[in-house]
């Protein structure tokens, strides 16, 4: 009864729209097809809308995006067919990959339509290739839903929307699998120089590349390429964390406007930030609200330290490694004085407690500024004028010829960022791999049986409490002398832009907590959207709370997730690793029943 349950449910079921297989494999294909066409006809009639729709036989701006969302439903329409050499695109043959793919071409498109409409007043102002592009980019969504799909009973449209069951995917050779690392990070240099090129004034560019970057990104998901190709890295993680580092160098090359770089020096600074939170919530579990406050220590600390004539120590000027140590160690002693009386508490009461310490140091910096307190940190005026930075001889602020190229002065910082963030991404995987880093995932799996089995689970806590704090710190100093001042305003639970508790804790949990890249990843899509989306930074509680809702539903563990998470979350037949394996590399109570039946 059980076993003909189980295969009723698991069944494919048809889809709504009545049509034979082939027939919506060739409408899936056919779509692909003339979507990729529409982008070479002219779409709207004056060049008043961003990027110039007007031109023919030249795609520019959301044109490219619709060619490349019709280029990748082209091509899981061909792996539909079987096409040799496209087998690895969707090899369940699932459905839902090359719905997500349509949609992706289906709602660029139509976005397109619709603001080409509404920005320039009315339908009148669509030439043909924009309605080629409206219609052609509906024929692959309407084939894709006439496809059988594997949901559960009930679940309608939902239902292709589920992640198939993966085969297991074939050995690959070293060799392979390192170039298959390379591309994928080539890729995703050329994904991202794309998006942080647009202009901040182009909103409905930047909107129909989320658009595409969302939909394309969950069907790599949902046909497991990203599993796949995390499993990969996983094998490589020295060749893959150096092609991240050179790809990271490479990006200021790309690049003709240093504002650009400046963009990429704070994503780098607040995704260094949250890997020092990831420490405490996603390895340790612990719940910190008033993270921020550490990254403000390390700030103040520095600008003090660096020769600001606003300074009240404005006679000391210590060289920069002096001051990120300073930085450090300051931030370190603040997460001991507070982690050592508050540790023992758990769950929502340390939340609580660590979001009063947030406010609290904002409060007083704001209060130090000799009326209110003493005069130390210029009350709300903050320490301005902080001197750039000089290593090696080399000041980062002035600008410096390299091989032909000029780097201005963000291009030098992130240069320097990348090594602080090599710094702390090292210190992160040491720790996580260490002793003390499986003691933290035991702490935060369950603290009673920890403790139980002779963690301290105390002195635990602490170590990471301080050691975030002290990698917070370190961002600190760089970020001080990135915006020549700090000042008391940034350093709250909430704002209207990074950096904030709120900022980092959504950064750790959007990308995946206790993992590198997640917090990256995270906090380079929370920090570009409000960025180039300028609307949006009056409403970024709510744009997070969206987010946060929508990754709970489809996606729970994060988007980059560590296998421990996908196999709290998922059942292993749906990732790409043997049903039979656990955590200990046990047979599993499932995989143990059917050896039996």
């Amino acid at each position: 009864m059980t076993d003909t349950t189980t295969a009723t449910a698991t069944a494919p079921r048809s889809g709504p729209i009545p049509l034979p297989a082939a027939a919506a494999r060739a409408l899936i294909a056919a779509g692909g097809i003339a979507t990729i066409a529409s982008t070479f006809l002219s779409w709207t009639w004056t060049p008043n809308f961003p990027g110039d729709l007007t031109v023919y036989g030249y795609p520019a701006g959301l044109q490219i995006l619709a060619l490349v969302a019709g280029a990748l439903t082209l091509l899981y329409a061909l792996a539909l067919w079987n096409v040799r050499g496209l087998r690895w695109l969707n090899p369940a043959d699932a459905t839902s990959p090359v719905l997500l793919t349509a949609l992706s071409a289906f709602t660029v498109c139509w976005f397109t339509a619709l603001a080409i409409a509404i920005d320039l007043g009315g339908l009148v102002n669509l030439e043909p290739g924009a309605y080629v592009a409206v219609i052609a980019s509906a024929l692959p969504v309407i084939g894709a839903l006439a496809l059988p799909h594997p949901g559960a009973p009930g679940t309608g449209i939902l239902g292709y929307l589920t992640k198939p069951d993966q085969p297991r995917p074939a050995t690959l050779s070293p060799l392979v699998e390192r170039a298959v690392i390379t591309l994928g990070t080539a890729l995703a240099l050329v994904v991202f120089t794309y998006g942080i090129g647009i202009d901040d004034d182009d909103s409905e560019t930047f909107i129909g590349y989320l658009l595409i970057i969302v939909f394309a990104a969950w069907g790599f998901i949902n046909a497991g390429l990203l599993d796949r190709y995390a499993a990969i890295s996983n094998r490589h993680k020295g060749f893959a964390a150096t092609l991240a580092f050179a790809a990271a160098v490479i990006f200021p090359f790309t690049q003709s406007n240093d504002h650009n770089a400046n963009i990429g020096v704070s994503i780098l600074i607040f995704a260094t930030v949250a890997l020092g939170l990831n420490i405490v919530v996603g390895l340790t579990g612990l719940l910190d609200l008033g993270y921020v406050a550490f990254l403000g220590v390390g700030a103040y600390a520095a600008a003090l330290v660096s020769g600001s004539e606003f300074s009240r120590f404005s006679g000391v000027h210590l060289p920069f490694w002096a001051a990120a140590l300073t930085g450090m160690v300051a931030s370190l002693v603040f997460g001991v004085l507070i982690g050592a009386p508050t540790l023992r508490l758990r769950g929502d009461y340390l939340a609580i407690v660590t979001l009063g310490f947030g406010e609290i140091f904002r409060i007083t910096v704001n209060n130090l500024d000799g009326d209110s307190g003493p005069n130390l940190t210029n009350g709300p005026n903050g320490i301005s004028r902080i001197p750039d930075i000089e290593l090696f001889g080399f000041n980062l602020g002035e600008s410096h010829d390299v091989g032909g190229f000029v780097l201005g002065r963000f291009a030098n910082y992130l240069f320097l960022m990348l090594v602080v963030t090599a710094i702390v991404v090292l210190v992160f995987t040491r720790a996580a791999d260490s002793r003390i880093g499986r003691a933290w995932i035991a702490i935060r799996e369950d603290e009673t049986a920890a403790t139980a089995m002779g963690i301290n689970g105390f002195r635990v806590k602490l170590i990471a409490f301080a050691l975030g704090a002290s990698l917070a710190g370190l961002a600190g100093t760089v970020m001080a002398h990135v915006n020549y001042s700090v000042n008391p305003q940034p350093y709250q639970f909430a704002g209207a832009a990074p950096p904030n508790s709120a900022f980092l804790l959504a950064a750790v949990v959007l990308g995946g907590m206790g993992t590198v890249s997640g917090p990256l990843l995270g906090a380079s899509l929370l920090y570009l959207i409000p960025e180039k989306l300028q609307f949006l930074q009056n409403y970024e509680l709510l744009a997070f709370g969206i987010a946060l809702v929508l990754l709970m539903r489809f996606r729970p563990e994060g988007i980059i997730a560590n296998r421990r998470r996908q196999l709290e979350f998922h059942d292993t037949g749906q990732l790409d690793i043997p049903e039979q394996t656990t955590l200990t590399d046990e047979p599993s109570v499932t995989s143990v029943s059917k050896a039996g039946a």
